[in-house]
């Protein structure tokens, strides 16, 4: 048990000022947080052992830099393995990598699945000789606003992790500079299924040496939001070496369309892809062929004439578009959101087609409330169509009668708008009678002669 208390001691100390020198644990969400321990305090830790989740906050590690670390005994090993952490999150701390390379060995013995670090400064280099062959049961890695050294040039340390770097599943290193990820890395990350870089410094020229060939054979996650990535080709001609992606998130990236004639080919099996706040004026071609969900969002399109036969979602949102996309193009589509743009009206064609949508989102448009206009909309969301936003979010701009009005509180009556339809069978009507009426006046007459 003392050697168990070392290792989570080992991984995180002291925290920031105001706090005090011990671990909170709470019993019904089986998590424990440590704030400022120390040797003096380190008892406080023992009743960390019973939780699933560990956080560990603050500290310097430098005079533990050298400290002797022994293989555990037997006995330790079953006490480690009788734990039931899961994650383990180390944040506020300095870390030298010597001290790292040698307690991360130990977590062969437990079962923590998740390591976490958070706001960390890793220093100096390890020897990582000590995990040559060596697996780990963590399947989900992370870093978030942590500084260390360019992981270009570090082979030698993939090589010593290639064991429990080909078991790992998650991989996050977000807020945090990166520039690029070499090429073995990758190579050595067989069994990754996500991988986030968001708010980082990756750019056009990174992305190829990162996702080389033979690199995240099994990706099917990949985030690059938040980065300097400009080319929207570039990115197109990167990843097409990652045979299973099928989710790309390139958000917050300020892209440029590519050239009609590219011959970049997406993976086919991406389904999923993320394109808000790009500053796209166009839609970029080509797009992935058989996507189910598509999102340009926040950017600055007039207009949207593409044709998806597999997608199912299509998020517009916060553009310039003038009118609705046509749905005959998405025959399979079940949600459609066009909130904040420059529509109108939506014809009465397409309303119909909408009918067949599961969620339709329109809201803050400046709708012309003519019969059609206002009528259209009350008929979807009377079906159920209309989603969030209405009723309040959608109000009229025109006519200058109902400016400011909910499209909801428009009289769309039979009469109002559709008077030709009244005011016609009633003149049909009255001719009849009239006709009907001179017949009986004439046959009237006939009898009284006879």
């Amino acid at each position: 048990m003392s050697v168990a208390v070392l290792l989570l001691l080992g991984l995180g100390l002291q925290v920031a000022e105001g706090r005090r020198d011990r671990c909170f644990f709470n019993r019904t969400q089986e998590f424990c947080v440590c704030y400022n321990l120390s040797e003096e305090t380190m008892g406080s830790i023992i009743q960390c052992l019973p939780a699933t989740v560990v956080e560990f906050w603050g500290g310097d590690l430098e005079k533990y830099a050298a400290f002797p670390i022994r293989d555990p005994d037997s006995s330790v090993i079953d006490t480690l393995g009788s734990l039931i952490i899961q994650k383990v999150v180390i944040g506020n701390v300095l870390v030298p990598e010597a001290l790292l390379a040698r307690v991360l060995r130990f977590f062969s013995y437990t079962h923590v699945r998740e390591l976490a670090f958070e706001s960390c400064i890793f220093q100096g280099t390890g020897d990582w000789s000590d995990m040559d062959g060596r697996s780990l049961p963590i399947l989900s890695l992370s870093f978030h606003n942590v500084t260390s050294a360019p992981p270009t040039g570090r082979e030698q340390a993939f090589s010593s992790l290639s064991s429990w770097l080909g078991t790992l599943q998650e991989l996050a290193v977000t807020s945090s500079h990166l520039s690029s990820l070499p090429c073995a890395l990758g190579r050595k990350l067989r069994a990754l299924r996500s991988l986030d870089l968001a708010h980082n410094s990756l750019w056009d020229g990174s992305l190829a040496p990162t996702f080389c060939q033979g690199a995240f054979p099994q990706l099917q996650q990949l985030s690059l939001q938040h980065n300097s990535l400009s080319s929207y080709q570039g990115v197109c001609e990167a990843v097409e070496l990652l045979p299973g992606l099928q989710h790309l998130d390139l958000s917050h990236n300020e892209l440029t369309a590519a050239h009609p004639s590219s011959s970049c080919q997406w993976p086919p099996s991406l389904r999923h892809f993320n394109l808000s706040s790009t500053g796209l004026d166009e839609v970029p071609t080509p797009l992935p062929p058989h996507l189910e969900v598509l999102d340009m969002s926040h950017n600055h399109l007039h207009a949207v004439d593409i044709s998806l036969i597999s997608l199912k979602k299509l998020f517009l949102n916060e553009n310039l578009l003038q009118a609705i996309p046509s749905i005959r193009n998405y025959p399979v589509l079940d949600t459609l959101h066009l909130d904040n743009n420059s529509i109108s009206e939506l014809p009465g064609d397409e309303v119909k087609l909408l009918g067949r949508l599961q969620d339709v989102a329109v809201a803050d448009n400046p709708f012309s409330c003519s019969c059609s206009g206002a009528g259209g909309l009350q008929a979807l969301a009377a079906a159920g169509h209309l989603g969030q936003g209405w009723p309040g979010g959608y109000r009229c701009h025109s006519p200058a009668q109902y400016r400011g009005w909910q499209v909801a509180r428009v009289p769309v009556s039979l009469l109002r708008c559709h008077l030709a339809a009244v005011v016609a069978p009633l003149c049909v009507a009255l001719a009849l009678l009239a006709v009907a009426g001179a017949a009986c006046l004439a046959r009237g007459r006939s009898c009284r002669r006879a």
